[in-house]
C-alpha cells in the first residue's frame, strides 16, 4: 500500500492560498444567495436577474456556499499561520488570533448554520418560524463582509477589495430594485433608499480607516480597539 505524504498541504502557503481563496468564493457565493433572496420576494424581477430556476438556483448556490465554507474554516485550522482550534469555529470571539473580527466569521457561520437546520426542518417547524430564522441571512451576509476585511491578510489588495465592494454594491442595487417594488409612502421609501446608499460609503470610509491602514496588523489584534473603530469610523487610544 503507497502511503502518500501530505505533510506539503501545512507547510508553506499552500493552505493559506486555499483558506483565501474560498473565503472569497464563498463571499461571491453568499452575496448571489442574498441577492436571489431578496428579489424572490418581489412579484416581478430586474431584467439582469435569470428568470429560469429561481428558487432551485437559490436552493443550489446555499448548499455549494455551505460546501466552501466547511473547506475554509478546515484549511483556517489546520493553517499553522495562526493558532485556532476547533471550539473557536463555532463560538465567537473566543479565538487568540483577532478575537473580534474572527468573531464576526463565527457568528456569521452560527447564523448560516441555524438558516440552513430550520430550512431542513421548515414543514415541521411551520412558515411563520423557519421565515423568522431565514432572515438571519441577511444580518450573517454583512457580518461575513466585515470579517472578511477585518480578518483577511491581503484584505488591503486591489483585488480583493474590488470584488468586495462589487458584492456590496450587487446587494445594494438589489436592496434598492427591492425598494421599489414594495407599497410605502414616499417619505419611507426614500429614506430607505438612503440607507442602501449610504451604508457602502461607511463601508468605504471605515475600510479607508481600518483594514487600510498600514498599522492594522496589530491593531486588529486589540477587540475593543476594534469595536470603536466599526461604530465611529475612527481609532481610539
Amino acid at each position: 500500500m503507497i502511503a502518500l505524504d501530505l505533510s506539503w498541504l501545512t507547510q508553506g502557503a499552500a493552505l493559506w492560498y486555499l483558506n483565501r481563496a474560498t473565503g472569497l468564493v464563498v463571499l461571491v457565493l453568499f452575496t448571489l444567495v442574498v441577492v436571489g433572496g431578496i428579489l424572490a420576494t418581489s412579484r416581478r424581477t430586474p431584467p439582469w436577474w435569470p428568470r429560469f430556476g429561481t428558487v432551485s438556483l437559490h436552493r443550489t448556490l446555499s448548499l455549494l456556499a455551505l460546501a466552501l465554507l466547511v473547506v475554509h474554516i478546515v484549511t483556517a485550522v489546520f493553517d499553522k499561520f495562526v493558532d485556532l482550534t476547533w471550539m473557536d469555529t463555532v463560538v465567537p470571539f473566543a479565538s487568540s488570533y483577532r478575537p473580534f473580527w474572527l468573531g464576526l466569521g463565527t457568528l456569521a457561520f452560527d447564523l448560516f448554520l441555524a438558516v440552513l437546520v430550520t430550512s431542513l426542518l421548515r414543514f415541521r417547524i411551520g412558515p411563520t418560524a423557519w421565515r423568522s430564522v431565514h432572515l438571519l441571512a441577511y444580518a450573517a451576509w454583512p457580518i461575513a463582509v466585515v470579517h472578511g476585511l477585518g480578518t483577511g491578510t491581503d484584505a488591503s489588495t486591489l483585488p480583493v477589495l474590488a470584488l468586495t465592494f462589487g458584492c456590496v454594491g450587487l446587494v445594494a442595487v438589489a436592496a434598492a430594485w427591492r425598494v421599489t417594488t414594495v407599497p410605502i409612502p414616499l417619505a419611507a421609501r426614500v429614506a430607505l433608499f438612503a440607507v442602501v446608499a449610504l451604508l457602502p460609503l461607511w463601508l468605504s470610509g471605515w475600510v479607508r480607516l481600518g483594514p487600510l491602514d498600514p498599522s492594522w496588523a496589530q491593531q486588529a489584534q486589540h477587540a475593543i480597539w476594534n469595536a470603536s473603530i466599526l461604530s465611529t469610523g475612527a481609532p481610539h487610544g
